[in-house]
């Protein structure tokens, strides 16, 4: 860990995200999230980050805007109809429409950024390169090259300082995640994975997202707290 102990953690409000940054405060670091405002189809998932960061007493939350609407590309962010009803098999087979163009690398950058006006050098992201829906900017390698890039396009790296990016789950199941979440104290009911989610903010059960997660709390053994469309709230 570095000397000073601080770190900033990209937070969607997603189940991966809440438990990357639960590890990272379990490790020491006292944490600064970052989320975007980038043009996803819904403000759920920005709510959801907002109570997961207090939840897990961060103070620094910073909510930067990006529009990533006039690139488009995606079913994310695009006028385009989000998959449902996929197997297992289709979820894992190719880069699938709700793939957003460049995000995780727009995202590591400009997190970057920040890190380095604020002079910290670790940077956490919740990438999973097992339980995933084919992302090509999740997988361990793009991780590895961006890091050695930044660290040469920043004064942070060209002055030895060097910009760390901590991958936690990127070897684990969907399953195992939530175990370590359990473990730490993270509240999955404030979460939010979606894509697709009704008006009132209640998941779709159907999309790509939904099922990793429904899964995963199925194969953990965990009670699933999610309020899926047309089910009673316990």
């Amino acid at each position: 860990m570095k000397e000073t102990s601080r770190a900033i953690v990209l937070l969607s409000g997603g189940l991966d995200s809440a438990t990357t940054l639960a590890l990272a405060i379990s490790e020491g670091y006292c944490c600064t999230c970052l989320s975007f405002d980038y043009g996803q189809r819904h403000s759920f998932e920005l709510e959801a980050s907002q109570r997961v960061a207090q939840s897990l007493g961060v103070e620094s939350h910073i909510i930067a805007p990006l529009d990533m609407r006039a690139i488009g590309g995606s079913a994310l962010t695009d006028d385009i109809d989000v998959p449902t009803g996929r197997s297992e098999q289709e979820i894992g087979d190719g880069i699938p429409i709700t793939y957003v163009p460049a995000r995780n690398l727009i995202f590591l950058s400009l997190a970057c950024a920040y890190a380095e006006v604020g002079q910290i050098a670790d940077l956490f992201i919740g990438v999973n390169a097992v339980d995933y829906s084919g992302y090509p900017d999740c997988r361990p390698e793009f991780v590895e090259a961006f890091e050695l890039a930044a660290n040469l396009a920043t004064k942070t790296g060209s002055e030895g300082r060097r910009f760390r990016i901590h991958t936690p789950l990127v070897k684990m199941s969907k399953a195992d995640i939530i175990r370590t979440g359990v473990g730490l104290g993270v509240d999955y009911a404030i979460t939010h994975s979606c894509y697709r989610p009704t008006v009132d903010g209640a998941a779709c059960g159907d999309c790509d997202s939904c099922r990793l997660r429904r899964r995963g709390f199925f194969e953990a053994g965990v009670p699933d707290p999610t309020v899926y469309a047309g089910e009673p709230v316990a």
